[in-house]
C-alpha cells in the first residue's frame, strides 16, 4: 500500500481542532487554570467544604479539557510527522499506520464534538430524575421498572454514580415511582433528552391470553446543584412533612429503614421523598435538596416564559403524548418521535444503549434553534 496524499485530511483535522479550541474555550481555561491551582493549594480550603468541592471540581474539569485538547494537538502532529517521514524516506510500509492514525484522531473528535452541543446553564450539573408509571396498569408499572434499569445501566456504562433515593413498588409488579440522582459531568445535559412520556408495545407477560398491550411511563429531569440552589428560599410553613416506614420497594434497589420522609410543597403540589439514607434527618435533607432543585427548575422555566412545568411540558401519561416508542411486538424498533432517530434493536437500548438517542436529541435541538 502506497502512502497517499493526506494533506486534505490533516487540514480538516486542524480545522476541527480550531473549532474545539473555540467551544472548549481553551484560552479561558489556560487563564483560569493557575487561579484554580492557587485556590486549591490554600491550607484553609476545606474550612468551607462547599467552596472546596466547587474549586476542586472546576479544577478537575479544566485539567481534563486542556489535557484532551493538548493530546489532540500531539496526535495530529504525530500523524503529520509520520507522513513526512514516509515521504522523505519513500517508506510505503508506514501507510497503514498513517491511515489508522487518521481514523483514530477523527474518532476522538467525533466524541469531543458532543461537548459543543451543551449550551445550557446547568448542562454540566448532576441530574435529578423521576420515573412515574402511567396508563397501562401492571404493564405500566413493570415498564417503569424497565426504564429505571435502562438508565441505571446507561449511567454505569458512562462511569456516572447513581444515588437511588426512593422507589415505590407496584401493586403486582414493577414500580409506581422512582427518584434517583445521576452524578457526573454533563449528566443533566444528556438526561434532559429523556424528559417526557415513553411508550412500550409488547405481548404482556401479565395477560393470560398473551395479547399485545401498550404501557406508558413518564420521565422528569431537573438539574441538581449540590448544596442546594441559592435562588430558592423555601418557607417551612409551605411544607407538609410526612414520615413513614420504607417497604424496601424495588427489591435490591432500596435499603429498608424506619425513617423515610415525604415532603409536599403545598403552593406548587410538588412532592419529593427519600428512603435510602440511614436516618430520618438525612432523608429529610436529601428530599429538601431535591425539592430545591425542582423549585429552581420551575422558576427558571417561568422566567423563560415557557408553558412547561417542572420537568418539561406536563402531558397526560397516555396515548398521543409520548416522545419515544419502544416496540417489541409485532416488530422490533425504538423510535424517537422528535428526532426520528430509530434503531431495530430494542433489547440493546433497554440494556442501557440509550446514549445514541440523547446525542441525536442534542443535535436536533441545536438544528431547531438555528432555524429560529
Amino acid at each position: 500500500m502506497s502512502v497517499r496524499d493526506i494533506s486534505d485530511d490533516l487540514g480538516a483535522l486542524r480545522r476541527r481542532l480550531d473549532e474545539a479550541a473555540h467551544y472548549l474555550k481553551v484560552d479561558e481555561l489556560r487563564a483560569r487554570q493557575p487561579q484554580l491551582e492557587t485556590e486549591a493549594s490554600r491550607p484553609d480550603l476545606w474550612d468551607d467544604q462547599e467552596r472546596a468541592r466547587k474549586v476542586t471540581g472546576e479544577l478537575t474539569a479544566v485539567n481534563d479539557d486542556l489535557a484532551l485538547y493538548d493530546d489532540l494537538v500531539t496526535a495530529i502532529d504525530d500523524v503529520a510527522t509520520l507522513d513526512e517521514m514516509a515521504r522523505e524516506e519513500g517508506d510505503d510500509s508506514l501507510a497503514d499506520e498513517i491511515e489508522s492514525g487518521l481514523v483514530a484522531v477523527s474518532a476522538r473528535f467525533d466524541d469531543l464534538e458532543l461537548r459543543s452541543l451543551f449550551s445550557g446553564e446547568h448542562d454540566e450539573a448532576d441530574a435529578v430524575c423521576e420515573i412515574q408509571s402511567g396508563a397501562g396498569g401492571t404493564d405500566s408499572q413493570d415498564w417503569a421498572e424497565m426504564l429505571l434499569r435502562m438508565y441505571l445501566r446507561w449511567a454505569e456504562r458512562r462511569g456516572f454514580d447513581v444515588e437511588l433515593d426512593e422507589v415505590s413498588a407496584g401493586q403486582e409488579a414493577g414500580i409506581t415511582t422512582a427518584t434517583f440522582i445521576v452524578k457526573g459531568r454533563y449528566a443533566y445535559g444528556l438526561l434532559q433528552a429523556e424528559r417526557g412520556v415513553h411508550r412500550l408495545v409488547r405481548i404482556s407477560p401479565f395477560d393470560s391470553n398473551a395479547r399485545r398491550h401498550t404501557a406508558f411511563a413518564s420521565v422528569a429531569v431537573v438539574p441538581f446543584l449540590d448544596g442546594g440552589d441559592a435562588e430558592i428560599d423555601i418557607d417551612e410553613k409551605d411544607l407538609r412533612i410526612d414520615t413513614y416506614r420504607s417497604s424496601g420497594a424495588g427489591g435490591q434497589h432500596v435499603n429498608v429503614t424506619d425513617s423515610a420522609v415525604r415532603i409536599t410543597h403545598i403552593p406548587t403540589g410538588i412532592v419529593t421523598s427519600c428512603q435510602n439514607e440511614r436516618s430520618q434527618r438525612q432523608n429529610k435533607e436529601r428530599a429538601m435538596q431535591v425539592l430545591a432543585a425542582k423549585l429552581a427548575d420551575l422558576e427558571r422555566e417561568k422566567r423563560a416564559d415557557e408553558l412547561a412545568a417542572i420537568a418539561g411540558e406536563q402531558r397526560e401519561v397516555a396515548w398521543g403524548s409520548q416522545i419515544r416508542s419502544y416496540v417489541l411486538q409485532p416488530y422490533q424498533m425504538v423510535k424517537d418521535l422528535r428526532t426520528d432517530h430509530e434503531v431495530g434493536n430494542p433489547e440493546a437500548v433497554l440494556d442501557g444503549d440509550v446514549g445514541q438517542f440523547m446525542e441525536s436529541y442534542l443535535r436536533w435541538r441545536r438544528a431547531e434553534a438555528e432555524k429560529d
